[in-house]
């Protein structure tokens, strides 16, 4: 029987072990959790989302801080356009996370950083422009571009002494995604050096409408595999989303995937930068408490679990210390639903907000639980303490499990480790 070491993933000069950790954000893809990945031989993803929040808690700088007190005179004012980024401390602020992480890299692997189009800051092409440029500065291995068609992204960066260097891949979730990217991006006669196929099981936010159950991760892939042979492309295909087992890994690395990327499993180890009683959420969560709903601001559906502290909250939209989901004109929907809600209540009463969340406040006190949909099995790969908790596992436990079991095993921590 076949395991995921019996394969490799080949990008450029690089053999490595096919299996991609991906970029979750606000850091709970940590630097460390990263790190273990390239080390043991695979690609581990940083996340920039939040940069500022990032680097103020890992490195001690006070962006978030400096930043509140520059537009604190808007905080009453519904109109956010004012809450600018400043350009060149977002450069800092990436060059920092970014740098080192690289400076603390070792083994064979690589690091990549997860790079958001629909972070858009107030100020969409010029935010991404910086935060893209800057991880190249900083010696970033690689940059995926996540969540939106990027159709401008390779244009950002063609002129950047990195840009035939730097490995750059896209996540899409259809052909048609695939193709309306590849048509744009061949303006800079630069394809993309891997695709991450991501699927309707995947964890935060999805490529798909209120329709996604009726999609197949298996189906999409034979698609755009199909398409990519007839146009003669030889591109790297990287399956996300629901692969459980390195039995799971294995099935698609038999179909031609090049390699798969794993999220779900990783958020319960130590390296995960989620707190522990979150973790132990997540281990404790049943398929009935997951659901795929429309709270995010940024349009796309969203999987969590909905019995999270950022469901039904009212906080107050902190646009002028974060601001991470303003689009160029100023506009956040959780902004505008708080705004509408508070008009409608008596003076006093506590606003609650059902149908949109703040996702910048939530994601940064880790209060918007975003998860794959196989999140209720995580209590199949782990063993409970006296106490009633589940044991935490190593970054290294779980990636080894995916890369020397075989069928549908789980490698259970050793008892009393």
């Amino acid at each position: 029987m076949k395991r995921v070491d019996d394969y490799r993933l080949r990008l450029g000069s690089h053999e490595l072990v096919p299996i991609v950790v991906g970029g979750m954000g606000v850091d709970i893809s940590t630097s460390a959790l990263a790190l273990e990945a390239a080390r043991l031989g695979g690609i581990g993803h940083i996340s920039d989302a939040m940069v500022h929040t990032v680097t103020d808690r890992r490195y001690h700088t006070h962006y978030v801080k400096d930043r509140l007190r520059q537009y604190k005179f808007n905080v009453g004012n519904p109109d956010k356009s004012a809450a600018r980024f400043d350009l060149g401390l977002l450069a800092e602020a990436t060059r920092l996370h970014v740098g080192k992480t690289m400076e603390a890299k070792r083994g064979p692997g690589l690091v990549f950083v997860n790079c958001m189009e629909k972070l858009t800051m107030n100020s969409p092409r010029e935010t991404l422009r910086v935060r893209l440029r800057a991880a190249m500065d900083a010696g970033i291995d690689g940059i995926t571009l996540a969540a939106g068609l990027h159709l401008g992204s390779f244009a950002l960066i063609q002129d950047h002494p990195r840009f035939r260097d730097v490995k750059l891949g896209i996540i899409v979730s259809s052909l048609r995604a695939l193709q309306i990217f590849l048509k744009r991006s061949a303006r800079s006669a630069r394809m993309p050096d891997y695709i991450v196929v991501e699927g309707p099981l995947a964890g935060g936010h999805l490529g798909f409408g209120a329709d996604w159950a009726q999609y197949d991760l298996h189906a999409i892939l034979a698609e755009i595999r199909a398409w990519l042979a007839a146009e003669r492309l030889d591109i790297p295909l990287v399956p996300a989303g629901g692969i459980f087992t390195g039995g799971d890994a294995v099935d698609f690395l038999e179909k031609g995937a090049a390699a798969v990327q794993v999220a779900t499993r990783f958020t319960v180890t130590h390296e995960c930068g989620l707190p522990d009683d979150v973790k132990q959420a997540y281990f404790q969560a049943t398929e009935e408490q997951i659901e795929v709903n429309d709270i995010s601001p940024t349009g796309y559906p969203m999987r969590m679990l909905r019995r999270c502290p950022a469901v039904g909250s009212g906080v107050r939209p902190n646009c002028e210390a974060f601001g991470y989901l303003l689009d160029g004109a100023g506009h956040c929907q959780y902004a505008e639903a708080w705004e509408r809600e508070r008009a409608r209540l008596p003076e006093g009463q506590k606003v609650r907000i059902w149908d949109k969340t703040c996702l910048c406040t939530h994601m940064r006190n880790f209060d918007c639980w975003t998860c794959g949909h196989y999140t209720w099995r995580l209590k199949e790969t782990s063993l409970r303490d006296m106490g009633g908790g589940y044991r935490l596992l190593s970054a290294e436990h779980v990636f080894r499990d995916y890369q020397y079991s075989a069928g549908g095993k789980i490698e259970l921590p050793a008892p009393g480790a």
